[in-house]
């Protein structure tokens, strides 16, 4: 993308990728209410491996990989106005996590500090939208569509993304390259 900005500023560009998982990981600190604790935690947190200035892993006096706990980033509220996903400075408990139920109590839903955590299994009746914090989490508009890290550095190059569909050998152009590759050889 360094290139394509340096050398080709005025045009446009499209990046195609095929449909893989390491195409739609997220940030590190996205939004994800997997692992969230229904109440405020101290210690709760992202936890992602520390790098040095060069990007290299850091490690310990042992070997061992360092980890960093980082927070996750801010969500919105129904009005559009940003919404901590910790306690700020003033508060008595500053810096802790707010906890799923605060959250959703912040977001309108005042009967989420009576609900479970999750449903057992993360099975949720299909039938029902509110039958959890983890699903009413899963299903406000800050969590349901969080964007990949390839497709949000392309945007902030000003670039278009387009991911082909999952296992769709003749949409796929790399797939047509190893079928044409396994005829010649």
């Amino acid at each position: 993308m360094d290139i394509l900005v340096k050398h080709y500023l005025n045009k446009e560009h499209i990046f195609i990728f095929g449909n893989t998982k390491t195409h739609l990981k997220r940030a590190s600190d996205a939004l994800s209410a997997h692992k969230m604790p229904k109440s405020p935690s101290e210690s709760w947190g992202i936890m992602v491996i520390a790098k040095d200035a060069n990007g290299k892993p850091v490690c310990d006096g042992n070997g061992n990989v360092v980890k960093d706990k980082i927070w996750m980033t801010d969500t919105r509220l129904p009005n559009g106005a940003p919404q901590p996903l910790y306690f700020l400075e003033g508060h008595e408990c500053a810096g802790w996590f707010k906890g799923m139920a605060q959250i959703l109590v912040e977001q309108g839903y005042t009967n989420a500090p009576c609900l479970p955590a999750g449903c057992k299994g993360f099975k949720c009746p299909s039938d029902k939208t509110e039958c959890c914090c983890r699903r009413l989490m899963f299903n406000q508009p800050n969590f349901v569509n969080v964007e990949s890290i390839v497709k949000t550095t392309c945007w902030s190059c000003g670039s278009e993304v387009i991911f082909l569909l999952k296992f769709h050998c003749k949409l796929n152009f790399i797939e047509q390259c190893w079928g044409f590759a396994k005829r010649i050889y």
